[in-house]
């Protein structure tokens, strides 16, 4: 029975619910019935009605085991805070997650200017990374642009789902297993696309800081961060709070975009940061002749990756040029990444091959703990 529980994992934390003391009793009569009597964090856990079927499912699913009666509980708040040290692990309550000894790899996205796709790019290349079996998280970092909860289909019927709260721990919700946090979740029920965020500066730092430190992702891979176009507060605050980050410029193929394109970069430089590489997209339509119309130019992402190049820092690569394609906008509007939805679409296919590239590029641990002592 325990085995067959170990199977049930919490969506939200990624572990097995047997692990997190979610279980706290099980037995079974001669009959073969088993009873398990599992506790949920809190009253209206949104992942309910999922931990239920899957543990009814397990239960049901071990060897002797004729019928399964499940109890749903509520924890107390001695047992949440257990649940929460048990999450945490030896980690400070509100420690930072993903500080410069993290192993977890955080990459940047970063434009010049609006308008060039940055967070459809941001997302496949997230969703991608997940589907490949890494562990992937995503900030949701543009504060007064934020579209990340809707092209992951976290934003139906005028809301956004909401992370779940564990007195002072937020776990964020998950999409296509990408764990996803956003202002969007925290404007309650107003309607987001009739709700305008308007800050200054030292509020948007510190609501990147709070995602970085309230928001409790577990153990990642990687962490992508959707930034806001050009060179603003928020990009200054990641530089601070992120100084390790590798930096992704995208930009449209045009001479125009890839002057502020630059600029961004040359921003996350100043804090520190290294440029890793520059995708363009918009790159061109695929007509029916087999002829591609160029409707935004040609050659603006090697452009952006020849100026971003030098003796100090070396050399940029132009990691891949996403053409145009209806399929991949649809997927966006729809909350259906077409990176998964239809992967032999153009777009999806070249995002695809830039993740996979991602996900082999070495990462330097040199000078970082490793979290481990020899006996």
């Amino acid at each position: 029975m325990w085995a067959a529980l170990d199977r049930v994992r919490d969506p939200e934390i990624m572990r097995p619910v047997t692990e997190l003391g979610m279980v706290t009793e099980v037995s079974v009569d001669e009959a073969g019935t088993a009873s398990v009597e599992l506790l949920l964090t809190i009253a209206g856990c949104p992942a309910a009605r999922r931990i239920e079927e899957d543990t009814v499912a397990a239960t049901a699913s071990a060897d002797g085991v004729t019928a399964a009666d499940v109890r749903i509980g509520v924890m107390t708040p001695a047992e949440r805070r257990a649940f929460i040290e048990r999450v945490r692990g030896d980690r400070g309550a509100r420690a930072p997650q993903f500080g410069p000894d993290s192993l977890t790899r955080v990459i940047a996205v970063t434009s010049g200017k609006g308008g060039v796709g940055k967070s459809s790019i941001t997302a496949g290349l997230a969703v991608s990374l997940a589907e490949q079996g890494l562990s992937v998280g995503l900030v949701d970092a543009d504060v007064f642009g934020f579209s990340i909860p809707g092209i992951l289909g976290l934003a139906a019927d005028g809301s956004i789902t909401q992370p779940t709260r564990v007195d002072d721990m937020i776990l964020p919700p998950v999409a296509f297993g990408v764990k996803v946090i956003s202002i969007g979740m925290f404007l309650g029920d107003a309607d987001p696309r009739s709700t305008a965020v308007s800050w200054r500066g030292p509020m948007l730092h510190r609501t990147i800081e709070q995602f970085l430190r309230d928001v409790w992702f577990g153990d990642l891979d990687v962490l992508l961060l959707d930034l806001p176009p050009g060179t603003g507060d928020i990009a200054i605050s990641v530089g601070q709070l992120l100084p390790q980050a590798e930096v992704l410029v995208v930009t449209t193929p045009q001479e125009a975009a890839a002057d502020v394109a630059v600029r961004s970069a040359l921003v996350a430089r100043q804090t520190g940061q290294t440029v890793i590489g520059v995708i363009e997209n918009m790159a061109g339509l695929a007509q029916p002749d087999g002829s591609v119309l160029d409707l935004f130019g040609t050659g603006g992402g090697a452009l952006v990756a020849e100026r971003l190049s030098d003796e100090e820092h070396g050399e940029v690569p132009l990691l891949g040029s996403v053409p145009l394609s209806p399929g991949f906008r649809i997927g966006g509007d729809t909350g259906e990444p077409a990176v998964l939805k239809n992967p032999e679409d153009p777009a999806a296919a070249e995002l695809l091959r830039v993740s996979r590239a991602l996900a082999q590029r070495g990462r330097g641990l040199a000078g970082r703990s490793l979290g481990i002592a020899p006996r």
